[in-house]
């Protein structure tokens, strides 16, 4: 285990970031809890193993901070420390938490019938997902037989303001939770932010029109989606089920013309069955 080491003279650890969102002046806020749920959130997809230098670039904190976070989480089991590479990757004690937290949502379970038939319907990938931040999070994934298909799994990431399934989302969600991210999302970048409001603003009204929300490479290049957003009821936050592929595959007019339908039946039924 490698000790807490101190920033070199004159290395700045830049501005003290309350990376959940939390303000500063907000005494409820605990910013050494925010800082610890950061580090385990910059893993993924591209990142097993990460030394503490990585994790303070990617949190944008002090690499002292980090490695007295990444000492404690390592004890608790939330990270385990990998000798031959010097490096952190998640511990086993984060397969509990998740396991539970899936585990509560009954939505994925019935889900997942009405998911699995769209997917094949359309030949597509389908996807389940709950807002994580400024992202979207896929809590269920199914694929219909196509040889191509979105490299998406359960725990995987996609842009909110950009995807489909974030635009749905924001659709739907109410007027307060929309204007704290429209906050977030101007905080992030804000010479872009004007171009991007416009965009989402275009989306929301798109989906009030035609029932969905469309991403045609506006996420990724040779993409396109659908998505329809809903509320689960049971004090679950709105999610939002998507549709999409690979464009040389799952193109647009497919999308529009003959999964559109499918797909918003496929939601109101679940929404229904769900009794929200």
């Amino acid at each position: 285990m490698t000790e807490p080491a101190n920033l070199p003279p004159g290395e700045s650890a830049g501005p003290d970031p309350d990376e959940a969102g939390g303000p500063k002046d907000d005494r409820h806020f605990v910013t050494a809890l925010a800082r610890g749920l950061a580090v385990l959130a910059c893993f993924g997809r591209g990142r097993t193993f990460m030394a503490n230098h990585d994790i303070a670039e990617a949190c944008n904190l002090p690499r002292s901070t980090v490695s007295r976070l990444t000492y404690t989480l390592t004890k608790l089991g939330y990270l385990h420390y990998v000798e031959e590479v010097g490096k952190y990757r998640l511990g086993t004690a984060l397969i509990a938490l998740s396991s539970t937290a899936l585990g509560g949502l009954d939505v994925r379970h019935i889900a997942r019938p009405a998911l699995r038939e769209v997917a094949n319907f359309a030949n597509a990938s389908v996807g389940l997902g709950v807002r994580d931040r400024l992202s979207m999070r896929y809590v269920d994934c199914q694929r219909g037989p196509a040889a191509i298909a979105l490299n998406l799994d359960i725990g995987s990431r996609i842009s909110l303001p950009r995807s489909a399934m974030g635009r749905a989302y924001l659709a739907v969600c109410d007027a307060r939770e929309r204007a704290a991210i429209y906050d977030e999302l101007c905080a992030l970048d804000p010479v872009a932010w004007p171009r991007l409001r416009d965009s989402i603003e275009r989306a929301i009204a798109e989906y009030r029109e035609i029932g969905c929300s469309t991403s045609f490479g506006a996420w990724q290049d040779e993409v396109s989606a659908i998505a329809v957003g809903f509320h689960p009821g049971g004090g679950l936050p709105a999610m939002a089920v998507n549709c999409g592929g690979p464009t040389v595959i799952t193109d647009p007019r497919t999308l529009m013309e003959v999964v559109r339908p499918k797909l918003i039946e496929a939601v109101r039924d679940l929404e229904g069955v769900m009794g929200a």
